[in-house]
């Protein structure tokens, strides 16, 4: 009935939030007061069962879930950016071999656990024991005060890469069409994926700014831009979903895509989206997993329970540990301890395999009971180890910090708050020969020419290979200087303009007065960085 649901949609909510407030007093994570408000007005009292409209309900918190992971911790630019670096080879070490060391036990190679899933499941399954939580390593980095130093940037980054790949793993297991999926199908799906990712790609980073922007000012509807993402949020879960993809997948791709929004309409529907998230949604989702809950693990054989539990641990530390050695991280067992961040994303991508009946109650109840674990210990354990971490000193920031790190470590600091507004610049009168001898460092690339208050361009070092060199002494650098570059303004966001200085491939913005188009100096990406760790240096 209708009237049951609602009743119990309202009762779950109620007390999930009122559990909140009192575990925070403890300084337990709200996840678990959710979990313990549905395993209280579940299994204990019985007040609340499931039935088919409280499904829809929790359908949309899994949407809504996953585009806010999407939208506000994955970017796919810092992503494709680290595909050669050694981040990138830290977190796929950190990836497989616990995903290999889980196959074992999830795919009973070697024994029989008792699981009895059939390929797909058991991959989802060692997928979630294999992620990391990018949110949980977030909080415990801002909790300790590294997230702006070189440690923190060298987890944030590879626990970035690592999340991103499982999920889309697990993704792909999930869908409708997975169960009978051949080799073929496999690059079907592949295609597919690859399709959906380029047609939202376009839409979120092309169309939907341009067409927010133009409608605001022309209808002037209030909230318009947060009624516009949710429909079109929608949309792209029935489409993924008709491609055979689970709705999740979709709905993080799609905030994947739309975390490339300028910082202002992204402050335009982040917060009511949040709002919704946390106030409504994420707590009756969350919940639903303590409804779930029952004692039926403890059928389980002992041995699988503790193969469940221990193999894929160790696997995990072994993991990121090789992967931080090989990529020349700095102290490697503090990025191995924090990779071992878990709990949030996996318990919801539980619930997704336990709706898709991959998973019985007695496996989902031994997963989020272990998920828990990692909630309640790993955090202390993880900033204890970030914070005994020594910097030996070699760092190396990955070639494009990631937005994410940015929105994380940078909110709220605008252009202006950057900009060193002494620093010379060379002249369009001046000759590349006298250029190159007086303004070209060896760890920067563009360069603003400008002269009394009017930009004349940026030059790169790539424009000087196609100038033959006995024309140097004759040529100008107003002559080579590329006028239509993009630029910023002082009142602009610092993600903003790092973001349009990703796009462009340029490590250098000029920046001009909004009124008057007046230049008024230049960023660099550079001087973003050397923000971000000033504290870093500070210490050494």
């Amino acid at each position: 009935m209708l009237e049951d649901a609602l009743f119990s949609v309202g009762v779950l909510i109620v007390v999930a939030k009122l559990a909140e407030g009192i575990f925070r007093r403890f300084r337990l994570n709200s996840i678990v007061a959710y979990m313990a408000t549905g395993v209280l007005l579940g299994p204990v009292l019985g007040l609340v069962e499931l039935n088919g409209y409280i499904q829809i309900f929790l359908a949309l918190g899994i949407f809504l879930y996953f585009f806010i992971i999407g939208l506000d911790e994955i970017d796919v630019t810092g992503f494709m950016a680290a595909l050669r670096g050694r981040f990138f080879a830290a977190a796929l070490i950190a990836v497989t071999i616990p995903l290999m060391a889980s196959l074992v036990v999830t795919m009973d190679l070697f024994h029989d656990f008792g699981l009895r899933l059939d390929f797909n499941g058991a991959l989802a399954l060692a997928g979630v024991l294999s992620l990391t939580s990018l949110g949980v390593l977030a909080k415990v980095l801002i909790d300790t005060d590294r997230l702006r130093e070189p440690i923190g940037i060298e987890l944030f980054t590879t626990a970035l890469i690592a999340e991103l790949l499982v999920l889309l793993m697990v993704g792909m297991t999930i869908g409708e069409h997975a169960h009978s999926l051949s080799w073929k199908g496999v690059l079907l799906l592949l295609g597919q994926i690859a399709g959906f990712i380029v047609v939202t790609w376009v839409m979120a980073g092309r169309v939907i700014p341009l067409l927010i922007v133009y409608l605001e000012r022309l209808l002037r509807v209030p909230h318009l831009s947060f009624g516009l993402i949710l429909g079109t949020l929608l949309v792209a879960v029935v489409c993924a979903e008709k491609l055979g993809l689970h709705g999740s997948l979709g709905a993080l791709l799609l905030g994947v895509a739309l975390s490339r929004l300028p910082h202002q309409v992204q402050r335009d529907i982040i917060p009511s989206m949040k709002s919704i998230a946390d106030g409504f949604f994420v707590p009756l989702f969350f919940s639903s997993a303590g409804l779930h809950l029952d004692l039926s693990f403890t059928e389980l054989p002992a041995l699988t329970i503790a193969a469940l539990a221990v193999i894929p641990l160790i696997g995990k530390f072994a993991g990121a540990s090789l992967g931080a050695v090989v990529a020349r991280l700095d102290a490697p067992f503090a990025i191995a301890t924090g990779l071992m961040a878990k709990g949030v994303a996996e318990i919801a991508v539980l619930l997704v395999l336990l709706e898709h009946d991959v998973i019985g109650r007695a496996v989902f109840s031994l997963f989020v009971l272990m998920m828990l674990a990692y909630i309640l210990f790993a955090p202390p354990v993880i900033g204890f180890a970030v914070s005994r971490a020594k910097s030996s000193g070699r760092f190396t920031p990955p070639p494009t910090l990631p937005p994410t790190l940015v929105r994380f470590a940078l909110e709220d600091i605008t252009v202006g708050d950057v900009i060193d507004r002494t620093r010379a610049y060379p002249g369009p009168g001046l000759s590349v020969r006298e250029f190159a001898d007086e303004w070209i460092t060896s760890h920067q690339h563009d360069y603003v020419v400008a002269e009394g208050g009017a930009l004349a361009g940026v030059v790169s070092l790539a424009m000087l290979r196609y100038l033959p060199k006995h024309s140097w002494f004759d040529t100008k650098l107003e002559k080579i200087a590329r006028q239509t570059t993009p630029n910023t303004w002082p009142d602009e966001h610092v993600e903003d303009a790092l973001q349009r200085m990703t796009e462009n491939s340029l490590t250098i913005m000029p920046v001009l007065e909004r009124e008057s188009g007046e230049f008024t100096g230049a960023i660099t990406s550079q001087e973003i960085l050397e923000l971000i760790t000033a504290e870093a240096r500070g210490g050494q």
